[in-house]
Parts: structure tokens; sequence; C-alpha cells
């Protein structure tokens, strides 16, 4: 097969697209693929809802260098040669966390600390949150702006949590929601992938044209939209695989491997 196109930015969503939801390894084919990519000079960005030390071990694992990775939603940029934190954007959690603890009872929350790990108000399951967690009052958790504020509803579905919220507008934040885990993602108004990835590849200086995204998500549509060619995971639900431009197999079939190897396989 002739190859005809061949993105110059590659924006890879990680829990279910290059990992499985709830395992840490990259499979060995998207590993490769990720690779051949990058050899062949593409720019590849880990474009991920998870906090920056949930994603470091990811970018470590795989050997990316020379590019940036973009945590909590687009609320925080990590370089990944100068290991240094270049962009961060933070709201105040307060009128949310009041809103939300009155619509979700048994609801716990955590605020992000960039680069440490989370101050929690009430305990989540073990894996849960990345790095340290240090239990707080509400006056505590609110006390702060933070990146990312994330909110699970203990002992509720992902769909019990969608359907208390519909029709629910927080003032100030960007929502997202889980389809796997009755879980809920805040940023900062108008802080999402696909604005990130727009000002990255402005500053890099890629055309609109040569960008590619995969991703399986409610977190992953505008960064879908954004890309000239948006492909949704096989096993992503209904509204995400609406806005891509292609389906590949799920993750456990190593659907982004598919995808790059139209373009960078030898």
């Amino acid at each position: 097969m002739t190859v005809t196109w061949r993105p110059r930015l590659i924006a890879l969503d990680i829990d279910g697209t290059i990992t499985p939801v709830g395992r840490e390894e990259v499979a060995p084919a998207v590993r490769a693929a990720i690779h051949r990519a990058v050899d062949r000079g593409a720019h590849v960005v880990l474009s991920t809802g998870r906090s920056l030390i949930g994603t470091r071990p990811i970018v470590d694992d795989l050997g990316l260098r020379g590019t940036t990775a973009i945590c909590s939603n687009g609320a925080v940029w990590w370089d990944t040669t100068s290991r240094e934190v270049v962009r961060k954007v933070a709201f105040d959690p307060g009128p949310s966390v009041r809103r939300l603890r009155a619509l979700l009872p048994d609801a716990v929350f955590a605020a992000e600390v960039t680069g440490v790990g989370n101050l929690s108000l009430g305990r989540f399951p073990d894996g849960d949150l990345w790095g340290d967690v240090r239990e707080v009052s509400h006056d505590e958790l609110v006390a702060e702006p933070t990146p990312r504020l994330v909110v699970r509803w203990v002992g509720r579905t992902p769909e019990e949590l969608a359907l208390r919220l519909v029709d629910v507008e927080l003032p100030g934040v960007t929502a997202s929601h889980d389809h796997t885990e009755p879980w809920l993602t805040l940023t900062p108004p108008g802080v999402t992938k696909g604005a990130a990835l727009e000002d990255l590849r402005r500053a890099l200086g890629v055309a609109a044209g040569d960008t590619l995204a995969i991703g399986d998500g409610d977190n992953d549509v505008e960064m879908l939209r954004w890309a000239a060619h948006g492909v949704a995971m096989g096993q992503a639900p209904v509204a995400v695989r609406q806005v891509a431009d292609a389906v590949t197999s799920t993750v456990l079939e190593d659907g982004a491997a598919a995808v790059l190897d139209r373009y960078f396989a030898a």
C-alpha cells in the first residue's frame, strides 16, 4: 500500500486507547507502532485526563522525549525533555463541590496537587488516585484553585451519574463523564484536550490537515473533532464513535496500533 498522507502531529489518549482501563502496560504492538511513528518524524503527544503524576510513568515507559504531555484534559502541559510543567490553568472548585455534594450523596472528591497527588474529601477506592493522597475537610479541599477536580459517586453506575446530571449546569468549569466508572472530571472553563492541542499545533507550526487523534471517551470528543483525522476505539460509546472520522478495533485488539501502522509500518 502506498501512503499518500502521513500525520505530523499525533494525539493519543491513554486509558482505553493505548492501555486497557485499569492497567498500566502498553501492549507490545502499540508500543512498537508508537516508536515507528516517532522514528519517522511524527510528533506524538499523550493527551489524557490523567493527572501529571499518573501520566509520567507512561511517558517514561514509552521513552517519549522532545514532546509535550497534555494532562488533566488539557489543564496541565508537561515538557517531556525538561520534565517541567510549562503550562497550568486552574479554577476555584468551591462552587462545583457545593453543588455536587447536594446532588450526589455519598460522592467523594479529589483536587489535584500537580506533580504531587491529591487532596481528597472522602476515601476513594484503592488505585483510583495517583501519588500522595491526603484526606482533608471541605474547607481545605476548596481553599486553593486546582487544574482538575474528580468526583466518584460511590456505589453507583456511570449511567446513574449521567442521569442525575442531565440538564445540570456547573458554571465556571468544563465537565466530562467516564463511560466505565461513575466518575466526573472537572477542569477550568474552555479547557479541553481539543483546545489544548490546537494551541500546541499552532506553537509547533504543524498544518491543521496534518493531525491525527485516537481516543475512546467523552473527554476525547473535542480532540477527535479537532483532528484532521479522528479515530475512535472500537469499544467507545456510540456518542464518541459518531463524532469520529473512523472507528478502529478495541484496545484489547491493539486498535491504536492498527491505525498508526497504516501510516508508519515498514
